[in-house]
């Protein structure tokens, strides 16, 4: 295949719209099931760099979950508690224990789960049975993977009323030195971002607490790696192999560190007893329960708990969830990792990230209050590396 024509561009007004290779030569994908769209297509291709770029750091399948060209969460293949797995919607899934691909998305479609609703998957390997299973039950526009075990996209086939966007990724392909785009009709050429995220970006700690653990630093490749295909500016939170708050697109660094932050915070509130034993009926879809979910911990719109509201989602009236058992909740959180793609212009990123638990941080570094954000680590005992490498995106 040289070309695929696509129903539109951006928007139903923008036609006619296609992707090709500009060679002449075969596009690396396959569309097995489906037709994606031009938006579907710029989320597949940054996805599955994203993923493939974690199994290479990494050594680990990894999964992405993504909308509107930058991840909701990145994740590896690392088996789930049972809180999490409950936290994730993931419980009762046949064979997710055996599949460390399945571990991965339910990870990256688990943690954000309103911001992954009509989301678009990337696996890093040939997706199996256990990843189709957990695929199938999500709201979720298609998937892209080198390759689809024969029961896997049997399952997939059948999403959506056998409408399902499926591509298959040639994983050997690597594209051009040079990349180009235009905009209003002006021709933009750059060199691709080919920077190499690993450990030796993590050596140059400049605060006074030098202790990097091993899980740091995966986490902290697993951010930054997130970062580089994450529309700027942004600052992405990880731990545990997973990224747990992505900030993207923000004007400023501190609305980024926010975002983020309190997509963090949610994760964490979202695994707490009091969220997990919510009596919902049956009937209650899986994101509605969403929307609850995040009502409920951030009382926003309406309170799901209050007189006359809560017999819509609930077999008995819950308990509130107070603001002071929320802190209490986050004052356990621990051990967190943070990324950004440029540097902190200000020590608020910090004394903002420490609240949801951040003990490790790397950032490019070179502001002129280098030393103002140095200290501030310092006071609060926070790891920093600064890497020298900005990961802008656009």
């Amino acid at each position: 295949m040289t070309e695929f024509e696509l129903k539109y561009g951006c928007n139903p007004n923008q036609k006619p719209a296609r992707i090709f290779m500009e060679s002449g030569s075969e596009l690396p994908v396959q569309i097995l099931n489906g037709r994606p769209g031009y938006i579907n297509f710029l989320d597949a291709l940054n996805a599955w760099q994203l993923v493939r770029e974690l199994k290479a750091a990494l050594g680990l399948p990894a999964a992405a979950s993504f909308k509107h060209v930058s991840p909701t969460s990145a994740a590896l293949g690392i088996p789930l508690s049972e809180r999490m797995k409950k936290a994730c919607f993931a419980d009762d899934v046949d064979g997710l224990d055996d599949s460390p691909l399945a571990c991965a998305y339910a990870r990256a479609r688990g943690t954000d789960r309103l911001c992954s609703f009509g989301d678009w998957a990337a696996l890093s390997d040939v997706c199996d049975a256990a990843t189709a299973r957990v695929l199938r039950r999500e709201v979720s526009d298609g998937v892209i993977a080198p390759g689809y075990e024969p029961e896997a996209l049997a399952i997939l086939k059948e999403k959506r009323g056998g409408n399902y966007n499926i591509v298959q990724i040639d994983p050997d392909y690597e594209p051009e030195e040079l990349e180009r785009k235009q905009v209003f009709g002006v021709t933009f050429e750059q060199k691709r971002n080919n920077a190499v995220i690993g450990p030796d970006l993590l050596k140059n700690i400049v605060t006074a607490n030098k202790v990097l653990p091993a899980s740091a630093v995966r986490d902290l490749i697993l951010a930054l790696i997130t970062l580089k295909y994450t529309q700027s500016n942004s600052v992405c939170y990880a731990v545990g192999g997973q990224t747990i708050g992505v900030g993207a697109g923000q004007q400023s660094r501190i609305h980024c560190t926010r975002l983020a932050g309190s997509k963090a915070d949610t994760w964490f509130l979202r695994q707490s007893p009091k969220v997990l034993a919510l009596p919902f009926w049956d009937n209650i879809s899986r994101p509605e329960r969403d929307n609850v979910i995040d009502g409920y911990i951030n009382q926003n719109e309406e309170d799901v708990c209050a007189e006359g509201i809560w017999h819509r989602y609930f077999s008995r009236r819950p308990e509130p969830f107070t603001r002071e058992e929320q802190l209490a909740v986050l004052r356990e959180a621990d051990g967190v990792s943070l990324g950004s793609d440029a540097f902190f212009p200000f020590p608020d990123n910090v004394e903002r990230a420490c609240r949801s638990g951040v003990r490790y941080i790397a950032q490019p570094g070179g502001s002129v209050r280098d030393a103002e954000v140095i200290a501030c680590c310092d006071r609060h005992d926070v790891v920093m590396a600064a890497t020298g490498l900005r990961l802008f995106h656009h």
